[in-house]
């Protein structure tokens, strides 16, 4: 474990850094109520259908798509997802407590909420391409998402297929089923799903290029 630490501490960094950002981000973005994560919509469009409470329908999917991961590629699986999985929520928290000396719990005018959206979306996007590209591990949903790229581009015609072009659809998709079973999305919501990946593939080669988690 120690060995671990010592040969992933830059990555871990990171990743922690990283995790901090999208909850600070998420405790602004869900101020403006302008809409969520296209994962967390399709989930509240779910559980408010079925009758269960949104926490219970959330953990039962993370696990049925942790269990398809763990035996299709274990790699995926790691510090990372465990900071996503939890650290994210308790980071929302933190910056909403602090948020709430300064701000109105509910932020009404258009003007303000697209001032404070658009870093926030910038921030959160940046954030979630980061923790994917340290290669420690992801969540659930995002595991998911890589391993249907890593499938695909098994495929001599797709072998240079770029992320963007699986995760785009992927999350367009989980937009498609949060709609069919009535629930609403927003501009962040298509924002997150149309940039998530491109910034991912930006990221990783920046990484690469200047040997960053080397």
């Amino acid at each position: 474990m120690i060995q671990y630490f010592k040969k992933n501490k830059r990555r871990i960094l990171l990743v922690i850094l990283a995790v901090i950002g999208m909850g600070f981000s998420l405790s602004f973005l869900i101020r403006t109520n302008l809409g969520g994560d296209p994962y967390t919509c399709m989930n509240l469009a779910i559980s408010d259908l079925i009758g269960i409470s949104f926490g219970h329908w959330q953990a039962f999917l993370n696990v049925v798509l942790l269990i398809i991961v763990f035996f299709c590629d274990r790699s995926l699986i790691g510090i990372g997802t465990v900071a996503n999985m939890f650290l994210v929520g308790y980071c929302v928290d933190f910056f909403t407590w602090i948020e709430n000396f300064f701000l109105p719990e509910e932020i009404t005018s258009l003007l303000a909420r697209g001032i404070i959206a658009v870093p926030a979306l910038l921030l959160f996007v940046i954030s979630a391409a980061l923790y994917m590209c340290c290669e420690l591990g992801v969540a659930p949903y995002d595991a998911a998402a890589f391993l249907l790229h890593k499938g695909i581009t098994k495929l001599p015609k797709f072998q240079r297929l770029p992320f963007r072009a699986v995760r785009i659809p992927y999350d367009l998709l989980a937009c498609g089923i949060c709609l069919l079973f009535g629930g609403s999305i927003g501009i962040v919501t298509l924002f997150i799903s149309l940039f998530l990946g491109p910034v991912v593939d930006k990221t990783s080669d920046f990484l690469k290029k200047k040997h960053i988690l080397d």
